[in-house]
């Protein structure tokens, strides 16, 4: 019987522990995981935050039957300390070791926390977990009501949105960069997003950075305020640290499995150690569109990726396609979605096209007559097409001019590559009463 021990409970090692079983229904699973939940859907803490959600069947990643069904032993509140390779076994924190034969290393990423003087004041929370909710949920209930956010990407964003929904709640959002959510989308859509923040009533501080956490005057325990680079004091009761995250790789590393960034795989998602995989936040796999090894922290590439580390885990042999950025969210009453290469640099003098109407805006970047990244605010109803002739990687010359049309959908493409798409050879074309639906845009985490 091979022993399969996964360390990480969210997307890439439901996907992995998925696999396995239906590849190898008589080898035992294990998952080992230091949070204490059964997998859920990490995009919902914002939700839960918000008192929109309970935590329950609307945010788990699967039912609450999942291990039981699957023959899965799962440990949950299980801190794994080293990996010892030659061994083949993991060593907890309390110093048991669980033997495998393949392991996955599916750790995703760690909130990353700046140097800065008040970190261990009470009311300093990051905001990536589901504990991180909670703690964030207490405080706010004990009737504080000032928030500075430090950091505006995605998690930041996230952040921000189930504090407005909770409402009553003063925000200040802090960036470093010279506007928010600048690793999602280029300059234009950030100030879309930008305008509709300060609608909102959010102070959006762009190009600062936070140096300082300073206690209260009446309790020197707690939070007080934020010092600015610029000398501005920003009065709060709660901060949240939203910078980002870091690849949890400190496992591979003290074992001597290459990495970089993130835990280097190959087209197996298996690491320089044989038997051991790696997936998800983790991960550094092939970018389609740059080229190049990157980490792509997004759930659906995490979930994905578990799949093709679970089957060849479990002697199956299937590559891994490569993956590209594609992230999404309706925030602030407004839908965003980008995806690949969306602001190249102009020296690579790739085509840019951009149009823009009340409320909607969209750009699409061609390299060599093939799509290789888009933005897409307000009307986004037809990405998944776009990402569909991106991850296709597919040849659009004949249908270039069209691209940045508003009402570009399946129907603008060429019989033959809808056919290819939905029916394949056997395809016939719909009629105008029998509209056929294009691909969904899958709606991925920050």
């Amino acid at each position: 019987m091979t022993r399969y021990v996964i360390v990480g409970n969210s997307a890439g090692g439901i996907g992995a522990a998925e696999t396995i079983r239906a590849t190898d229904p008589d080898g035992h699973v294990t998952i080992l995981s230091d949070e204490s939940y059964p997998a859920y859907s990490r995009p919902a803490i914002s939700e839960f935050l918000a008192g929109e959600r309970t935590f329950g069947e609307r945010m788990l990643f699967r039912d609450a039957d999942f291990y039981k069904r699957l023959r899965i032993e799962c440990m949950l509140g299980t801190r794994v300390a080293r990996v010892h390779t030659k061994e083949r076994a993991v060593e907890l924190s309390d110093g048991r070791r669980v033997p495998y034969d393949r392991l996955l290393l599916a750790t995703g990423g760690t909130p990353i926390i700046p140097r800065m003087e008040g970190l261990t004041l009470r009311g300093v929370h990051p905001f990536t977990t589901m504990d991180h909710a909670k703690s964030f949920h207490e405080a706010l209930s004990s009737g504080k009501n000032r928030v500075v956010v430090i950091g505006a990407g995605l998690i930041g964003c996230s952040l921000v949105n189930g504090l407005l929904h909770r409402g009553g709640i003063q925000i200040t959002l802090v960036e470093l960069k010279d506007r928010v959510l600048s690793t999602m989308v280029d300059t234009h859509a950030s100030s879309l997003v930008e305008k509709r923040l300060s609608k909102m009533g959010v102070s959006v501080r762009t190009g600062r950075s936070a140096t300082r956490i300073l206690p209260r005057p009446d309790d020197a325990t707690s939070v007080g305020g934020v010092m600015l680079d610029n000398g501005e004091l920003v009065s709060c009761d709660v901060v949240g640290m939203a910078v980002g995250v870091t690849p949890r790789a400190e496992l591979a590393r003290e074992a001597d499995i290459r990495c970089n960034r993130g835990i280097l795989v190959d087209a197996h998602m298996e690491t320089s150690a044989r038997g051991v995989f790696a997936c998800g936040d983790v991960a550094e796999a092939q970018d389609f569109i740059y080229g190049v090894p990157r980490v792509t922290a997004i759930w659906p590439t995490a979930y994905m990726g578990g799949r093709v580390a679970g089957a060849n885990m479990a002697g199956a042999t299937t590559r891994y396609d490569g993956c590209t950025a594609m992230n999404a969210f309706s925030y602030f009453d407004m839908a965003l979605i980008s995806a690949g290469m969306f602001d190249p640099d102009p020296a690579l003098g790739y085509p840019v096209v951009a149009r823009e109407k009340p409320d909607a805006y969209k750009k699409l970047v061609i390299r060599d007559h093939k799509l290789i990244g888009f933005v897409m605010a307000g009307e986004i109803e037809q990405s998944g097409v776009l990402f569909n002739l991106l991850r296709e990687q597919t040849d659009v010359r004949s249908f270039e001019g069209r691209l940045a049309d508003w009402d570009f959908s399946m129907a603008s493409l060429p019989r033959d590559l809808r056919g290819a798409w939905i029916g394949g050879p056997g395809y016939a074309a719909p009629t105008e009463k029998q509209p056929v639906a294009g691909p969904v845009a899958e709606k991925v985490s920050p």
